[in-house]
């Protein structure tokens, strides 16, 4: 086998995989090298030189010419005798540089050369592809259901890509069968061993917000902003947007006429419930908005602890908290705030501050009413910097009373 049917013979290949000639003539000259390593011990008595626009390379050995019959090394040194037959005016000591063919190698190490080169290749093909899929985390692919197992799925893309679906990415009533057309967005790409491992999610927060972006050309166009998103995949989701454009709807323009625009994206989350809301630089509003069509009484933000206090009549507290507590969950996790529910007392539903005495020393309760503040709501009802200016107590003191005064009225 010459030099060009050596090459050639990894033409499919090279086609195949995309592999420019250049990147193909550099890793004929690193399995050469290898090759020669793996016979020779070393390639440092060898210069291989590989010509890209012939698709040809040649190997060269540089030898040492020694006296005669003082040759301890056949394959790294020649006698004097046999170097002036090719050029009488050699010298010992000098080197001596001979072309060796590929055929020259033996058959074995022919076959090792090829064994080499598929390796090489595949081993480029693996980062090609690594950077390929790195650069396109967050971003939405499709692939069709190859295989189906217990603990992942395993899809095919266009150009034979593997994509595994892990269950924990899955979304629960996701149901799949061989053959069919998803899409998820890859999450990971990772080496496992010499192979890229792509894992994709359909359960992501991004995968919704990429749904969107698919669905709604303002969101495309940077129209509307999508501030952010959070979901319980396969239950419910919130969106916070806003529009540079005060004249813009972002909510109305996201959800569409009777929902047409979001419905798309709802059937591919199988039917998760989407709340979209207008985001606000204002903590109340924003905490409001973010719990839904819910009467509110009042909202007391500590920005310090991200801490919100929303009070509201004791028939609304249900739908605030939400199934299995996924509208107050989501709503904290959309404004960034802690969010407790209280129900909002009447005066009716006041309690006597005599009867905390059992959780609260007697010298503290007398410390409120020399103020006038007999009653657990009227305690609640200041902030604590006003009762700071009140009372004759520390703020930690302060905090603890109230703390065990909200809990009278927690549902």
């Amino acid at each position: 086998m010459d030099n060009i049917a050596l090459i050639e013979s990894f033409g499919d290949f090279k086609d195949e995989k995309g592999i420019s000639k250049i990147d193909l003539m550099a890793i004929i000259e690193d399995s050469l090298k290898t090759l020669l390593r793996k016979r020779f011990d070393s390639d440092d008595h060898f210069d291989v030189i590989v010509n890209p626009d012939k698709g040809d390379f040649q190997i060269f050995l540089n030898k040492t010419i020694v006296e005669d019959e003082m040759s301890e090394d056949d394959d790294l040194e020649i006698e004097i005798s046999e170097a002036k037959k090719i050029d009488p005016t050699f010298e010992v000591g000098e080197d001596f540089t001979m072309e060796i063919p590929v055929a020259q190698l033996g058959r074995r190490n022919i076959l090792t050369l090829k064994q080499i080169l598929a390796t090489k290749l595949q081993e480029h093909n693996n980062a090609m592809l690594y950077e390929q899929f790195r650069d396109r985390i967050g971003e939405i692919v499709v692939g069709e259901i190859h295989h189906i197992r217990h603990k992942h799925v395993i899809l095919l893309d266009d150009e034979g890509n593997e994509f595994i679906l892990p269950k924990e990415n899955q979304i629960p009533s996701d149901f799949f069968k061989k053959g069919e057309n998803i899409r998820a967005i890859v999450e990971t790409v990772d080496f496992k061993g010499s192979k890229p491992q792509i894992i994709i999610s359909r359960t992501a927060p991004k995968f919704l917000e990429k749904l969107l972006e698919l669905e709604i050309p303002e969101i495309q166009d940077g129209t509307i902003m999508l501030k952010k998103v959070v979901r319980i995949p396969g239950e419910k989701a919130k969106i916070a947007v806003d529009a540079y454009d005060d004249r813009i709807d972002p909510v109305g323009a996201c959800v569409g006429v009777k929902g047409s625009r979001i419905h798309g994206v709802v059937r591919e989350l199988k039917n998760e419930n989407i709340d979209v809301i207008q985001w606000s630089k204002n903590p109340e509003i924003l905490v409001k908005r973010a719990l839904g069509n819910v009467t509110i009484n009042k909202i007391d933000i500590n920005e310090n602890s991200s801490y919100a206090l929303v009070y509201t009549p004791v028939e609304e507290i249900s739908k605030v908290i939400g199934k299995q507590g996924q509208n107050i969950r989501l709503a904290s996790w959309l404004t960034g705030y802690e969010i407790d529910v209280y129900r909002e007392s009447s005066e009716d539903d006041d309690v006597e501050l005599r009867e905390f005495n059992d959780d609260i020393e007697q010298w503290i309760l007398d410390e409120f009413k020399k103020v006038g503040l007999t009653t657990a709501k009227s305690v609640l009802d200041k902030d604590t910097e006003s009762l700071l200016n009140m009372v004759d107590l520390e703020e930690e003191t302060i905090e603890d009373v109230k703390r065990i005064l909200r809990e009278e009225f927690e549902d």
